[in-house]
């Protein structure tokens, strides 16, 4: 028998505080290398130190944080090897996902997902809207992801696509001349639904690595998933 339990009615203080760093994280409103101060930030979320404390740990866990010893937490930094190490990665969760997707008999609902992702990323160019172009493109894989019913897939994405958001915020300012044309997205994006309604394995798992591989190349330029990161300056 389990003990009497009390319902949980409510997000805890510390995951709030959590979810709020996260995202000013995943935004750019709290830049890489920004380091974190607990008594500034326990005044603005008015809250004491103590689930402060926890929330910054779970960013710690999570990778989105680093701790130097006698220094603090900061906000980790991401150079070009780094968008290589989270492209690659994101290269393998999703090719993991679009096999189980292809091979499991519920393409044509998923594509249909998909698409309503893809249309909200044309419309968002339309508008002028970078920040809800990059939200619909990120929601398009995030959906193919959770689609799989792989619990751990999508749980090793979260931070991924949240640090694939720190990219786009931190370097795409940087190489923006460089960065893809919206049409040439969308219409990559409507290449992999085609694949997948389709159910050609191979043809989707190809556009996948390529989609992956041309972002980092735009995003860092001289590195590419086939040959490696850029070597380190010197």
């Amino acid at each position: 028998m389990l003990p009497d339990l009390e319902p949980v009615n409510r997000e805890s203080t510390a995951a709030i505080i959590a979810r709020q760093l996260r995202e000013a994280i995943m935004t750019g409103s709290l830049p890489p290398g920004t380091q974190l101060g607990e008594t500034e930030l326990a005044a603005r979320f008015e809250v004491s130190r103590g689930p402060l404390r926890e929330a910054m740990q779970r960013l710690v866990s999570e990778g989105l944080l680093r701790s130097e010893r006698h220094r603090g937490l900061f906000v980790i930094d991401l150079e070009p090897a780094d968008v290589y190490d989270i492209y690659s990665a994101r290269c393998a969760v999703e090719r993991a996902a679009a096999m189980r997707l292809v091979r499991g008999g519920d393409r044509e609902r998923v594509a249909g997902i998909l698409a309503d992702a893809v249309k909200d990323m044309a419309e968002a160019d339309k508008q002028d809207d970078p920040a809800a172009l990059t939200e619909a493109d990120l929601r398009f894989h995030e959906a193919l992801i959770e689609a799989s019913g792989s619990r751990r897939l999508a749980r090793m994405a979260r931070t991924l696509l949240i640090e694939t958001r720190m990219c786009l915020s931190a370097l795409q300012g940087t190489y923006r001349k460089d960065y893809q044309d919206v049409d040439e997205r969308v219409t990559e994006h409507n290449r992999i639904i085609q694949a997948l309604r389709a159910g050609d394995e191979a043809k989707l798992l190809g556009l996948l690595e390529a989609h992956m591989d041309d972002a980092v190349q735009r995003l860092a330029p001289g590195t590419s998933l086939y040959s490696g990161p850029a070597p380190a300056a010197s």
